[in-house]
């Protein structure tokens, strides 16, 4: 069933006609014009303090982050990472262009799968699209590159993130997406699903006691490549 086709479908159970153009005009153009909402002073400052905003906040909310030079530096952090925390070697690696070009056969103690997330998994190694720094979240765009199984199933997720994507707010995330992305069939820039990560999953619903893990992975290790100069202090 088409899109049309479905909200005539809406219209008609609510025994609504089609809108008058003064009306849809008016959402249309709220639609192109993205206002934005308010914007935290907290993030604006500069770049080496946004970065370490964001790191602050990932730190805050029970995440943690390793800065390395560079991507040939990433199969050494995970190795050491994985040996801190005694998980074991093997983990489900996103098929991104950046990671896959990763010289991972150097490091022959590591076993890569690259695939899609399995409810086996103890440990995933994800692709990050963006940081913002005003709550240390990561933004997650499902896409070939960026199966969004690596973010739910595994027990300890690694996201790898340039600081150069590292964004003071939200709306400056979104501007990145519309920017980069265009579907050519419709025109638009969402993807199936975008996952905002701010930490491990966890839930105090029961008795307001934090259990990690709730909903997904319960360890949230950011791989933060230095690739930005601005951002270095």
């Amino acid at each position: 069933m088409s899109k049309e086709a479905i909200l005539g479908a809406i219209r008609r159970g609510l025994k609504r006609g089609p809108l008058p153009a003064d009306q849809r005009a008016m959402l249309e153009g709220r639609l192109a014009t993205h206002p934005r909402h308010l914007i935290p002073a907290r993030s604006r400052v500069a770049r080496p303090e946004q970065i370490a905003l964001f790191i602050r906040n990932v730190e805050k909310e029970f995440g943690s982050v390793a800065r390395v030079p560079n991507f040939a530096a990433i199969p050494q952090a995970v190795a050491d990472y994985l040996a801190a925390q005694n998980l074991p070697a093997r983990f489900a690696m996103a098929p991104h262009p950046e990671l896959k070009r990763i010289k991972w056969a150097d490091h022959p103690m590591l076993e890569v799968e690259i695939r899609e997330g399995q409810p086996t998994d103890l440990v995933s190694l994800q692709h990050g699209y963006a940081g913002v720094a005003e709550t240390g979240t990561l933004m997650l765009p499902s896409e070939a590159g960026r199966p969004t199984t690596l973010n739910l199933l595994p027990d300890t997720e690694m996201v790898v993130l340039r600081a150069s994507r590292i964004v003071g707010a939200y709306e400056e995330a979104w501007d990145l997406l519309r920017e980069e992305r265009r579907d050519k069939l419709t025109g638009g820039f969402m993807p199936r699903n975008i996952m905002w990560v701010t930490g491990p999953s966890r839930s105090a619903d029961i008795e307001q006691t934090l259990e990690l893990g709730a909903h997904g992975p319960r360890a949230l290790h950011i791989l933060l490549v230095d690739d930005d100069p601005a951002a270095k202090a």
